[in-house]
């Protein structure tokens, strides 16, 4: 089996999820629709309070270089266009629609489930088209997928690669879309992989998910050039550097990007939005989503449109457990804690992850004993120890030097330390201080 060969740790996987298939819930009578969900500049909302909207219309459009087009998930009344909380309780610019009771459809998007694999487009029409229904990454920065596809003039891309590793504990979501809509799958992969002038496809996917590995080599056959790798389950195999050393070999020079040693990476249910959007001229207005913890009765594996209000989905499986101290976007280990209950389902809602009091209460940091287990875990080869000292110190040019805009902040020091120090909170912090540090050098000139 293939892995990375520096750093790395082993969470308890808890794949509670695992055997749960892919459920949907009921329309909400109001959605919240952020205009920016993604990375770069926010769109810019096309529609105002009163109009009304079909499912699947372009509501808002990224009219930057990186940004993305945001379409409605349902059919109703624009009831306002203002700021509304977010996760973080910070306002944002968002669209809220009453939901109509008979939804209608945009014109030219097919709804039926029939598989439909040959296409005439080009690739530069593949692009155009991801473009168009503001497709964007989906295993978490969901940074705007067509502008990845855009490959400068100078670089050449020799690999892409389908990140299907799903490292992170508790998260299943892959998994049951790799069971449940393998040959959709396997098409939008095939898809990107035409969209970057290439005949070939990579899918690394953990040893831990033995189903999806057997039902991809299987339907692999049926298609040219695509091939798929087992990964030894360690975390955090399917961070894009990680993942392409373990099936290509190459490694990304710190400071570099994939693209710089001919690679380009994409996630399952972004291959899987692509199929939709390309073949099916369906837009990004779902998303897949794992409802987890130790404490929740039945775990869940959902399909839920954008704009679902998150207490919708808490509700439906009982609220809340007693004993529960927080409640994640995300996975344990790079997820984000949600401060707003009132906030909604957005494209980069990969997971809702219940945490108990007692896991998300800290134990007291001690004394750093310098075992240097920070230093081995490190899949970057970095010096968290130091980073955290310096960083406290505020001291941006050292930080810097020590290479602290590499930190991919998978949380793997702070895990393992023994001391339970707040190695990644305040690496962290030390990153986002040194990069206005050096942006405002490069203003300055």
């Amino acid at each position: 089996m293939k892995t990375f060969n520096k750093g790395g740790v082993h969470p308890h996987e808890n794949k509670f999820a695992a055997n749960c298939p892919i459920e949907t819930l009921p329309l909400p009578k109001q959605a919240v629709l952020y205009v920016s969900q993604h990375l770069g500049a926010p769109s810019v909302a096309l529609v105002k309070k009163g109009d009304t909207v079909k499912t699947g219309q372009k509501i808002a459009v990224g009219e930057a270089f990186i940004s993305a087009d945001l379409h409605s998930p349902f059919t109703g009344t624009v009831n306002k266009v203002e700021p509304v909380a977010d996760i973080s309780g910070f306002k944002k610019m968002a669209i809220t629609i009453d939901i109509a009771e008979e939804e209608i459809w945009e014109e030219n998007i097919i709804t039926n489930k029939e598989v439909v694999r040959q296409t005439a487009l080009t690739k530069e029409e593949i692009i155009a088209k991801i473009k168009d229904k503001g497709i964007v990454g989906l295993g978490g920065a969901c940074f705007p997928t067509h502008v990845k596809l855009m490959i400068p003039e100078n670089k050449k891309i020799d690999y892409f690669l389908i990140n299907a590793a799903e490292c992170e504990p508790y998260i299943c979501i892959d998994n049951r879309v790799m069971l449940e809509r393998t040959e959709e799958f396997l098409i939008g992969a095939t898809l990107l992989s035409k969209a970057l002038g290439l005949n070939t496809v990579d899918i690394g996917v953990e040893h831990n998910k033995p189903q999806a590995i057997a039902a991809l080599k299987e339907m692999a056959t049926s298609f040219e050039g695509v091939r798929v790798h087992t990964l030894h389950t360690k975390y955090p195999q399917g961070a894009e550097k990680q993942l392409i050393k373990a099936i290509t070999g190459r490694e990304v020079p710190i400071g570099k990007l994939p693209l710089d040693v001919g690679c380009v990476v994409d996630n399952v249910c972004t291959a899987l939005a692509v199929y939709e959007a390309v073949m099916k001229n369906k837009p990004l207005i779902e998303q897949y989503l794992t409802y987890t913890g130790k404490s929740v009765k039945e775990q869940k594996n959902y399909l839920l449109r954008l704009g679902t209000p998150i207490m919708q989905v808490i509700e439906a499986n009982g609220g809340l457990a007693e004993d529960t101290g927080k409640l994640v976007s995300g996975g344990p280990m790079m997820g984000k804690t949600v401060a707003n209950l009132n906030a909604y389902i957005t494209k980069g809602t990969s997971c809702l992850l219940q945490i108990s009091q007692k896991e998300a209460t800290r134990t007291e940091p001690q004394n750093c004993i310098r075992c240097a287990k920070c230093v081995d875990a490190c899949p970057m080869g970095l010096e968290p120890y130091l980073l955290m000292l310096l960083s406290e110190k505020k001291q941006l040019e050292e930080l810097e030097k020590e290479q602290v805009m590499a930190c991919i902040e998978c949380g793997s020091c702070q895990f393992i330390c023994p001391s339970f120090r707040p190695l990644l909170d305040n690496i962290r912090l030390g990153k986002y201080q040194t990069g206005l540090f050096i942006r405002q050098r490069k203003e300055k000139g």
